[in-house]
């Protein structure tokens, strides 16, 4: 798709709107196209010696921050705030080759209400991995008010075998598995110890802007490192799955879903059939759907982001630990205690001292 084209397509679809949403539509078929594809957006500013598109519409502002790190392998950092309730539809244009993965790294920053507490609420930091093969239609859902940091490394295929050795891996590897099946995206949670610290250096160093060979260098390695640790952690990986082919996933849906847990992470769990309800899909429907675009159930979902919650409120705040217990939603303090050793490895009281 031509630039012209993609002018066009843009002023006639970017104010689509259903289902409470408006659809911003990116072409997707590498690195160099998505850049260029925001570039040619209206309302946006772009600085070439920064390597940075500045973005301010009616529906979100922010910046993105590009840099080619090596042949075949790019980073792309966005910072983003939503005015409105948008969903990112990524698409791709069969006039452009189609061969790089991407792996995203995302940060959504939100607030959510506590329990048996004065503070009304507090910040809550939320996290997950998503790697998705070339050509993968998705469409990611994000609600108004919306503070997020993406941090996506685009490889192509070449650059993939070499460094990581996909076709060498054994067949019952679940990285294989999934690059061997029908499905296209798949997520996880903490995959990537202290991912959130190393990816703030990663765009500090985009920011300083420096292009002398020893600040590409470190470039290079912090890229690489985050990477190549996703991979190590994933190719370990555990989880059960048979990656069987699947209807393309209603991200609405399951946003809502997910919306719904954040909101009452403090809460006991609402349930598979009250969420089912309120977003308009089957409990089984709802169930496989989750669990196939978030890597666990919405149960395991809803405790993990208990814990993580505990965790963060432990490192930020000066509250009594068995306060934070009754303030993320746990009656007793023994049983939070014991949950938090086993999500973590370590007793709260560690944490902070």
């Amino acid at each position: 798709m031509n630039v012209g084209k993609w002018v066009k397509f843009i002023k006639d679809n970017i104010n689509f709107y259903r289902d409470g949403f408006f659809e911003l539509p990116y072409l997707s078929n590498s690195p160099q196209v998505i850049v260029q594809s925001i570039v040619n957006s209206p309302s946006v500013r772009h600085d070439l010696e920064e390597q940075a598109v500045y973005r301010n519409n009616p529906f979100s502002h922010g910046v993105m921050r590009y840099r080619e790190i090596e042949e075949g392998f790019w980073i792309i950092v966005t910072s983003i705030t939503f005015k409105k309730n948008v969903m990112l539809k990524a698409i791709y244009d069969e006039e452009f080759p189609i061969d790089y993965y991407t792996l995203t790294f995302s940060v959504f920053e939100s607030e959510v209400k506590l329990q048996n507490t004065f503070a009304d609420k507090t910040p809550f930091s939320s996290k997950y991995w998503g790697f998705k093969k070339p050509g993968t239609p998705v469409g990611a859902y994000f609600y108004k008010g919306s503070e997020c940091e993406f941090y996506l490394y685009a490889f192509n295929k070449e650059w993939a075998e070499r460094n990581f050795g996909f076709a060498t891996l054994p067949e019952d590897n679940h990285i294989k598995k999934f690059l061997n099946s029908d499905n296209g995206f798949i997520t996880y949670q903490n995959i990537v110890p202290n991912a959130a610290e190393l990816s703030k250096e990663i765009l500090t160093n985009l920011e300083n802007n420096k292009r002398d060979l020893f600040s590409k260098s470190i470039l290079k390695t912090q890229a690489f490192q985050l990477v190549s640790t996703f991979f190590k952690n994933a190719f370990l990986d555990q989880r059960e799955g048979n990656y069987l082919p699947i209807d393309t996933p209603d991200y609405r849906k399951i946003a809502k879903a997910e919306k719904l847990i954040l909101d009452t992470v403090t809460n006991p769990f609402l349930g598979v059939e009250y969420i089912a309800q309120k977003v308009g899909l089957s409990p089984t429907k709802l169930k496989l759907t989750f669990k196939s675009v978030h890597g666990v159930s919405m149960m395991q979902y809803h405790k993990d982001k208990k814990l993580l919650l505990a965790m963060q409120m432990i490192q930020n705040t000066d509250m009594q630990i068995k306060n934070i217990a009754l303030a993320t939603g746990y009656k007793s303090s023994s049983k939070f205690t014991a949950n938090f050793k086993k999500r973590f490895g370590k007793m709260p009281s560690e944490i902070r001292f």
